[in-house]
């Protein structure tokens, strides 16, 4: 199939093709998964598709679009749980207003499950090491299933 053939597009989000990275021996790897950008309240998200197969991405589609409309909720929730999982004691209301503010979603994935991946930078420095960043799982109700820091 081309290019053409495996994109699939959701009237709101865009266009998601197959993730490619070219080698700097210039061979191009294709990955599992479905990629796309959009622009939310002025930030660009880089959206994902976990899934190699077109018919599975479009099947995806209203699962991130239900995801990306949520997202104000979704990441105070994921943030929120985040200074949970990973504070000495119970947050403070301050704590996790400055958490809100400090860690940022920069990829919102949905998988074949139907769960929804919100992966956060950390705008600041101060709450996690360079190179690292926390990652929610959210069920198809938007429940927090795990929390993960990722490299």
């Amino acid at each position: 199939m081309n290019d053409a053939q495996t994109a699939v597009t959701h009237p709101e989000l865009g266009v998601f093709e197959r993730a490619r990275t070219e080698l700097t021996d210039g061979q191009v790897l294709e990955h599992d998964w479905y990629e796309g950008r959009a622009l939310i309240a002025n930030e660009e998200l880089e959206l994902m598709l976990e899934t190699s197969d077109p018919d599975s991405a479009r099947a995806l589609l209203p699962v991130i679009a239900t995801a990306v409309g949520a997202l104000p909720t979704l990441s105070r929730i994921a943030s929120d749980a985040v200074v949970g999982r990973f504070g000495d004691q119970p947050p403070t209301p301050e704590e996790l207003e400055e958490a809100a503010t400090d860690l940022r979603v920069v990829t919102v994935a949905a998988r074949m499950d139907g769960t929804v991946v919100l992966h956060f930078e950390d705008t600041c420095g101060e709450h996690f090491l360079e190179g690292y960043w926390p990652a929610v799982v959210l069920d198809s109700a938007f429940e927090v299933l795990d929390i993960t820091v990722e490299a």
